[in-house]
């Protein structure tokens, strides 16, 4: 698969909790985006964060939190993004979802070892 190098990068931000038919919603979106043949997903879990609700989430011992903020990225081509985009809406309840442009600088699988 080729990935143009102007490309685009959607960001979603949502909480741990989130479920999507009983799984992380996390897992459920990257699947999708998988199934989807997108080029390539990231979830990134944060140690802090707060939301539209101001509520403080954080993994402090002190004050452990159960729905840490997660951000799951994927990149791909505008045209996949944006027809990716009805089906992330039908999966999501709350949270956030950005798009930007990036230039892709490499796409390439591992090299095997010689």
């Amino acid at each position: 698969m080729e990935l143009p190098h102007d490309s685009v990068l959607l960001r979603i931000f949502i909480g741990e909790s989130d479920r999507h038919e009983g799984h992380p919603l996390h897992e459920a979106i990257v699947l999708k985006a998988r199934e989807q043949h997108l080029a390539g997903a990231t979830v990134l879990r944060g140690a802090m964060g707060f939301g539209k609700s101001s509520r403080l989430h954080t993994a402090k011992i002190l004050r452990l939190s159960v729905d840490l903020p997660v951000v799951i990225e994927i990149v791909d081509s505008e045209e996949k993004i944006n027809a990716f985009l009805p089906t992330l809406d039908g999966m999501m309840g709350g949270g956030m979802v950005t798009l930007e442009p990036m230039r892709v600088i490499h796409y390439r699988g591992t090299q095997p070892a010689p």
